[in-house]
């Protein structure tokens, strides 16, 4: 039996409540001697963890990066190998796109090309109305080629939902994205031999080429990048599951888009850090489980801008007075990965983890970094084991066995 299986049968509906907050980013590596998280003034968390049982977290297992797809799958329970989502349909969810069975989706961004090169994937993070008048050229353009319908959707700054309707199309498809800035482009190579993947890299590819000559005279914006090609998933909903009336509070569409795909009610919410608290605090009453998530830290680590990871941290500690005013039966706070500003990307890093409830045991620990957080009481544990600690604690799970 896993843990799902066992999940269905100890979980007990009850009234108590769990918030689980996430720094996206958090954990980070010293930058003349202190991590973002040690250098930052966040009397709140450092109070909270002292309160609280303390350890990290492996998203997946020690060494490997993990996405941020897989990385809340396992926060939320879903074991990130057995639940391979593609990026796209996380995105494409959180926009608001309709997803079929004859659907493709990916993640898209616009990007620089020069000298046959990407010089920026992000185009100097264009704005999202720019990205809007440039969805708008493309579909006016390309809405249909080779008896596929095309569309692309607007997200925020750079980032677009990419999606293709056809039949026969399969995601087994590698992106077109080289993922790092002065590389060249790359197209869409197939993952797998077959009529129906190669006939799907070559449709996207077509697409692609053809929106190259469209934008060619773009500033900035002159290529498109490909992500994270999926189709729609066949996955459990987490209420049906844990027995808990499920919400989550996030404003980036991909984040977004996971809980829609795993079943909780995803709130409408502001673009700012109060918009998040405002929302929680609304909608309190009507459910068990909020996720919340915080996007800023992870930003400034992908820009290696370590001040403004200290800076995002604070902002965040400010708000926690009201999110714990909430006295919530379980408050934990973690990350789904980490982002270092001296990698400017994802990592292997483990995450600091704290769990607050009555029935936690606190530690020895006095602050919440990443160095203290490692002699907490919980020690280094995976990530997927999260879910159970968080109903455990909340009165959610009876006893197993006689």
């Amino acid at each position: 039996m896993n843990w799902f299986g066992l999940a269905r049968e100890l979980t007990v509906a009850a009234e108590s409540k769990i918030i689980l907050l996430v720094i996206d980013g958090l954990g980070d590596l010293p930058h003349y001697g202190r991590t973002p998280l040690e250098t930052a003034q966040k009397p709140h968390l450092d109070q909270l963890a002292l309160q609280s049982a303390c350890g990290l977290t492996d998203p997946i297992y020690p060494g490997i990066t993990p996405g941020s797809g897989p990385a809340h799958l396992a926060l939320f329970g879903y074991d990130p190998l057995q639940y391979r989502l593609g990026r796209g349909i996380l995105e494409a969810l959180g926009s608001d796109v309709s997803v079929g069975k004859r659907d493709l989706v990916a993640r898209g961004n616009f990007a620089t090309l020069k000298d046959n090169l990407v010089v920026d994937r992000r185009a100097g993070r264009i704005s999202t109305e720019e990205t809007a008048r440039l969805c708008l050229k493309l579909n006016n353009s390309l809405r249909g080629m080779a008896g596929a319908r095309f569309e692309l959707t607007p997200g925020k700054e750079h980032r677009f939902v990419f999606k293709v309707e056809a039949d026969g199309l399969t995601d087994l498809l590698g992106d077109a994205d080289p993922q790092k800035n002065h590389l060249p482009p790359v197209g869409v190579v197939p993952l797998a031999a077959s009529e129906v993947t190669q006939k799907t890299a070559d449709l996207v590819n077509a697409y692609i080429k053809s929106a190259n000559d469209i934008l060619k005279d773009e500033p900035a914006a002159n290529t498109i990048l490909l992500r994270g090609f999926a189709r729609f998933p066949d996955i459990p909903p987490l209420g049906e599951i844990y027995k808990l009336r499920a919400a989550a509070v996030a404003a980036y569409p991909m984040y977004r888009g996971l809980a829609k795909l795993v079943g909780m009610n995803v709130l409408s919410v502001g673009p700012e850090t109060e918009n998040l608290i405002e929302t929680l605090e609304r909608h309190y009453k009507e459910y068990d489980f909020f996720y919340v998530h915080y996007k800023k830290a992870d930003a400034a680590g992908e820009d290696g801008a370590f001040e403004a990871k200290v800076r995002a941290i604070e902002e965040i500690d400010r708000c926690l007075p009201r999110i714990a005013g909430l006295r919530p039966d379980v408050l934990a706070v973690t990350s789904d990965h980490s982002t270092p500003c001296s990698l400017k990307g994802h990592s292997w890093h483990p995450n600091p983890f704290l769990l607050s409830s009555r029935t936690a045991l606190s530690d020895r620990v006095t602050v919440f970094t990443e160095r203290e957080c490692s002699l907490g009481i919980l020690g280094r544990f995976p990530a997927l084991e999260v879910m159970p600690l968080l109903l455990a604690h909340a009165g959610r799970l009876k006893k197993f066995g006689a």
